[in-house]
This record gives C-alpha cells, structure tokens and sequence, in this order.
C-alpha cells in the first residue's frame, strides 16, 4: 500500500507543479490589468514574479520616489517608465500576459534592495522565462540590467526592451507641441524680420560694406589664428606675438582697424577732396587724410618691427 501512495504522488506531482505555476501565472495577470498594466510590487509578490519556475519574462523598474529619498533622478525616469509601461498594455492579451512590467519603490521593499545589493536607484532588470518555449536558447536565465548610458529617454528603453518581449513595444514618440510651435514662431518672426531688412539686403552699399569689413578681417589675419587656434592675448599680457609666423586674436583686430583707416583715408583723398568747393577747405583736407596716412602707415611699420627685430624699415616711429 505504502508503494502505491509513493507511486501515486510521483504521479501526480508534475500535475500538482503545472498547476502552481498556471495559479502564480493567473494571479499576475489579474495585478498586472489591477495596475493598469505595471505592477506594484512588495516583496512577497516580487519573489512571485521571480520565481525560479516561470513561464513569463518580467521588468522590474526599482525606484524610490519618496521626497524623503531625494532620488532627482528616479522622478526624471518615471515618466518614461510609465510611457514604455502603459505602451505594452496595448498589445494583444496572448503577448501581453506573457511579459509583465512591474515597480518596485524602495519603501515597499528595502529588503529586496539589499538582497539585490542596490546602492541607487532608478535600477531596470530584465527577467526573462526559465520555462517554456520563451526560455533562452543559451539557458542563461539570470536577469539583465538596463544601461542607462542613453539616458532616461523612453525611446531607447523601449527599443532595448522590445529584445526581451514576445513582440515590439508598440511605444511612439509624442508629438513636441512646444517643439513645433516655438518652430512656428520662429518662421513667423523671420518672416517679419526679413520684411522689415528686405531693403537693406537688397542695397548695393550694404553688400558693399560687408563685403568690405569681411576683406579687411580676412586680410588681417584672422582665419590664420582660427585655423592655429591662437589665443586672444598672450599669457604676460601682450598682444603682440612674436615673429612673422605667429598672431594674437587681438593683434587682428588692431590690424584690421588700421587697414580700414588707411582705406577710407585713401577713399576721402580719392572721391572726396576734389569735389569740395573751396580751395582753402580742398587744401586742408588733402593735409588732413594725407597725414592720417603717413602716420597710421608708421604704425603699420613700427608693428612690423616689433614682430620682428629685423625688420629694416621705419617712417616716423
């Protein structure tokens, strides 16, 4: 008799184990449509939910939202989290009930934290099947943690999740509002702007005084300090660099200045001295620009010697 009771529980036993797991199964599925498809979890039902004996894969997002916790970035992970969440409880019930999404706050289950040894929180673990036809071909069933080095955007986690689930997340992006209109303002405002300057960029003489401002700029020297990366001044305090084959970021502004005067010195001694209508005011302004030449010019010079002791030529300084 003793044999046959022995026998009769071998028996039955397989049947009594499918029965638990399909119980366990049944009772995450009614948490989970409970939560709106995350689960709240306490320790007792995440041991549930992990089990050694599951059929199911499971994330579980430890978190601790508490303002007691000060956990700045688990408040900055939640939307996300609840975003991939509430994506996956649209999926068809025969794939939804096969993957679960779950939470877990650190005051609800300190001691799973410390048996998972977590230091810091927001934390995602990807639990997959250790049963069934889901179960890993590598028969590696311990969990997997998310990497957060993409930040805590929804759309990569759900990209990454979507390896573990039956099917893809069927998360989508929602649409910026603020994006799209701050992009409307800014193509109504331009349009406003270029009505009002449309005249400016249509006249001959603002072409003619960009056009001049960019030659003497370039003619100074300035894409040679942005290509060498040259700083501004140098580190005693001078702006001046040495040699012919170095330049300050300063030096070419004063270069620049110094062609421009030279330029416009020659442009009033050109169109504007001969048509002045009185002799005495034509010969004072050809003295005038012409000694503005002759002296900015030895300016020109004397930097020249600087840069370069060598150098054999002098005007006045």
């Amino acid at each position: 008799m003793r044999y046959f009771i022995l026998a009769a529980c071998a028996i039955l036993l397989p049947f009594t184990v499918t029965a638990s797991v399909h119980s366990d199964h049944q009772q995450l599925i009614q948490l989970a449509a409970q939560g709106h498809g995350n689960i709240k979890l306490d320790p007792k039902t995440f041991e549930l939910l992990t089990s050694s004996k599951r059929t199911w894969s499971a994330t579980i997002h430890l978190t601790a939202l508490d303002k007691r916790r000060r956990c700045a970035p688990c408040k900055e992970f939640e939307p996300s989290w609840n975003a991939v969440a509430n994506a996956w409880a649209t999926t068809p019930k025969e794939q939804r009930d096969s993957h679960f999404f779950a939470t877990l706050d650190f005051d609800e289950g300190p001691t799973v934290f410390q048996k998972l040894g977590l230091m810091s929180a927001p934390v995602v673990y990807v639990y997959p099947p250790t049963e069934g036809p889901r179960q890993p071909a590598s028969g590696k069933t311990s969990p997997s943690k998310y990497d957060f080095s993409n930040g805590f955007e929804a759309g990569p986690l759900a990209e990454h999740l979507s390896k573990h689930t039956p099917i893809p997340i069927p998360y989508k992006e929602p649409i910026d509002w603020a994006r799209w209109l701050t992009a409307a303002i800014g193509v109504l405002g331009s349009a406003l702007v270029l009505r009002f300057i449309y005249p400016i960029l249509t006249n001959r003489w603002s072409w003619t005084l960009g056009t001049v401002l960019v030659s003497l700029v370039m003619t100074s020297g300035y894409m040679f300090t942005r290509i060498r990366g040259s700083p501004y001044t140098g580190g005693d305090g001078h702006w001046i660099a040495g040699g012919f084959q170095n330049q300050f970021g300063q030096e070419v502004q004063v270069i620049s200045f110094i062609y421009g005067l030279l330029a416009f010195s020659f442009l009033m001694l050109t169109f504007i001295v001969p048509y002045q209508s009185s002799p005495h005011r034509q010969r004072l302004q050809v003295y005038l620009w012409t000694g503005v030449i002759m002296i900015i010019y030895s300016v020109l010079v004397s930097l020249f010697r600087v840069k370069n002791r060598g150098y054999p030529f002098k005007l006045f300084l």
